[in-house]
């Protein structure tokens, strides 16, 4: 590894090099990694200040190519500790790599709520209220108000997350590793990321039958049954399944086919 003493190598100048890739974020958005390349692509400056070999570029690449999905408005404070965690790798042979990974994944939740809660859900509708009220009065400038209201914020945050995630990873990072609790802080985020994708499984994954054997007074209905014995039963092993199929390289465009034709098909015969 390079850069092996503890002054940052990381200036203002590649933060913001962050911050303006971080606005195409979604430019790439596909149904397996989510933001997972356009990630990566944020991060290019920073792999490339840091890493000096094609090797060590290479690995930081593929970290950085994994699933990830959050809310946009928020992403530069999850954007500012994996620069202040990959700059402490790129200082110490023996920081655990696996754990930038387990931050963002144990971040990207929580910040999805908040983000989506105060943007989409806030910001945005009292924006749009107010540019709508105008532009209905034939006021053209509701359209560049609405804009306003929404992107100063969204900006402000954006800048402030990203330098202040950097700050806080740094400083957390140094504690971190002076105290030895760098692999219970990791330990505990992949536990907050597994809590996540099992609650995103629950809660985003539908699939119920309304089969039904008997008749009168005697019916008994599968789901209600299979509920009983485990709630989200069928979203669990079709979400397992799924996971079987990548696993064993399935391309995931015959995975939505094949789940869209299924759910076609199942409707038609009675089966969902």
């Amino acid at each position: 590894m390079s850069n092996p003493s503890n002054e940052s190598v990381i200036t203002r100048k590649d933060l913001m090099k962050v911050f303006w890739r971080s606005l195409r974020l979604l430019g790439s958005f596909n149904f397996e990694r989510m933001q997972g390349l356009g990630y990566a692509f944020t991060m290019i400056p920073i792999i490339r200040k840091l890493y000096k070999t094609k090797e060590e570029r290479s690995l930081a690449l593929k970290r950085h190519l994994e699933f990830f999905n959050t809310a946009p408005w928020l992403s530069t404070f999850i954007f500012g500790i994996t620069v202040a965690m990959e700059e402490e790798n790129s200082k110490n042979k023996d920081f655990d790599v696996k754990s930038i990974t387990a931050v963002k994944v144990g971040l990207m939740g929580p910040v999805a709520a908040i983000g989506d809660s105060l943007f989409w859900g806030t910001i945005r509708l009292i924006a749009a209220g107010i540019g709508a009220s105008m532009t209905i009065k034939g006021n053209p400038l509701g359209i560049f108000l609405y804009a306003f209201l929404f992107n100063i914020p969204h900006y402000f945050c954006r800048y402030f997350g990203l330098f202040q995630g950097y700050k806080l990873g740094t400083k957390l990072l140094n504690k971190a590793m002076e105290s030895g609790i760098m692999q219970k802080v990791t330990h505990g985020a992949s536990i907050i990321g597994l809590m996540s994708i099992g609650a995103m499984t629950a809660s985003m994954v539908k699939f119920s039958t309304p089969l039904q054997f008997g008749s009168g007074k005697g019916v008994v209905k599968v789901q209600e049954v299979l509920d009983q014995i485990f709630p989200a039963m069928l979203p669990l092993l079709f979400t397992f399944l799924i996971y079987f199929l990548l696993k064993r390289q399935v391309k995931v465009i015959y995975l939505i086919v094949g789940t869209l034709a299924f759910g076609v098909v199942a409707k038609t015969i009675g089966l969902m």
